[in-house]
């Protein structure tokens, strides 16, 4: 109880974007209000999937647009726990820290192990829906934060090992649409790749050849598939999937090295449009699919934060102020938990009119992504470094800013 009146504290301090705050004011207030956010956002999914009593306490909303009532309401838990599990597997992979950060971690640790185990056995009641069109989507954020935490796939017992590689087989039974969908069936393919499971090459290379051979558009951004979108896809999907696949690849067959480059170079270039997209008090433009999604929408920028792979144009400590902002923007908004602690449908607060058809109450976790920088240890100049004003904190408050430029690069 101490601690969750501690998190509340910290979730309603004032945020300083001041350059002259001291390192530690910085390294302390904000990455202790991150984990606060993280721990509001995950525990209710991993702590119940944990206990196998995930379907019983998890309300199950659905948009008033809803597609398939039955079918979305059966998959909504699964995509609860994949992009639940995908935005926090960095900070479950870190080692260290502070006491009482080490301390939650040990606890999300052995949640997410029982988690997992009781996701992928046909025996628990929380048995998750692993076959159909929705269920490869979310299984893939299953694979990718096994990917970026090699602690939980070491630390799963062999018989949970098995079951995770056969619900991870039966989604190849499921032909992706003609979108980002082609990356989560890579996605997949690039888990088996990193843990030598045996992998199909045509479902990698066949993402990869169509957005980095036929849907790159410009200025760092590619087609949702033959036409192009202005969402935020580029950074929900797009940009984190198709670099981690090409590093886990290319770490084994370095088949696509020129492509990977290509990669980091555009992938650069549109974490300097998200940056500049976060306004001076943490809104940004309502823009496209999927907005309910919140803090999704910058998940590349975390990413890119993560990997320490930003442009030089943007420095780590500006980053986390701006994604700080935006954090406490979306979750910080009266009405975006319900009284039990769940995500409501909305962007700030609870507005189900922002819900496209295929929303659930799981879909909403997604957020969760924003906190993959949490990965970063404590001293990484991205929580160590005074706060730095971002992009337009600095135009809007009459500061001199350089001028942004577009990204000329041949397709």
């Amino acid at each position: 109880m101490k601690k969750l009146i501690f998190y509340f504290i910290l979730i309603s301090a004032p945020f300083c974007v001041s350059a002259q705050s001291k390192k530690n004011t910085a390294q302390v207030s904000d990455r202790k209000l991150w984990l606060s956010y993280m721990d509001k956002v995950a525990r209710p999914v991993i702590s119940n999937l944990a206990a196998d009593q995930l379907k019983e306490k998890m309300p199950m909303k659905l948009s008033d647009k809803i597609d398939n009532k039955e079918s979305r309401a059966k998959v909504g838990y699964l995509e609860a726990f994949g992009r639940t599990l995908c935005g926090i597997a960095p900070w479950l992979q870190l080692e260290g820290g502070d006491p009482v950060e080490v301390k939650l971690r040990e606890q999300y640790r052995a949640w997410s192990l029982k988690a997992i185990a009781n996701a992928v056995n046909p025996q628990a009641k929380d048995y998750l829906q692993w076959s159909g069109g929705q269920p490869l989507v979310d299984a893939s954020f299953v694979a990718f934060a096994l990917v970026r935490s090699p602690w939980l796939w070491e630390h799963l017992d062999e018989v949970t090992k098995k079951q995770v590689i056969e619900v991870m087989k039966t989604t190849r039974a499921t032909v992706p649409v003609y979108s980002n969908w082609i990356l989560f069936s890579g996605m997949i393919e690039a888990f088996f790749c990193k843990y030598d499971l045996g992998y199909d090459p045509v479902r990698v290379e066949f993402g990869i050849r169509e957005f980095t051979e036929h849907w790159y558009v410009g200025d760092g951004m590619y087609s949702d598939g033959m036409s192009f979108h202005l969402d935020y896809y580029n950074s929900i999907v797009i940009h984190p999937n198709l670099s981690t696949i090409l590093e886990e690849v290319n770490a084994k067959k370095k088949t696509y090295a020129r492509e990977e480059q290509r990669e980091l170079a555009v992938g650069k270039r549109y974490t300097e449009v998200l940056e500049r997209l976060i306004n001076a008090d943490g809104s940004y433009p309502v823009i496209g699919r999927s907005i309910v999604y919140r803090g999704g929408a910058f998940h590349h920028l975390a990413n890119m934060a993560y990997k320490k792979q930003l442009p030089e144009s943007l420095k780590p400590a500006q980053v986390r102020c701006a994604l700080t902002a935006m954090i406490k923007k979306t979750l910080g908004a009266p009405q975006t938990f319900t009284a039990d602690g769940w995500l409501n449908m909305g962007l700030y607060g609870k507005q189900p009119g922002l819900a496209d058809f295929y929303i659930t109450t799981g879909s909403l976790y997604f957020c969760a992504t924003a906190f993959v920088p949490l990965g970063l240890p404590e001293t990484d100049p991205f929580w160590a470094d005074a706060d730095e004003p971002w992009t337009a904190v600095k135009i809007w408050s009459g500061q001199d800013a350089p001028a942004d430029h577009a990204l000329d690069i041949k397709k």
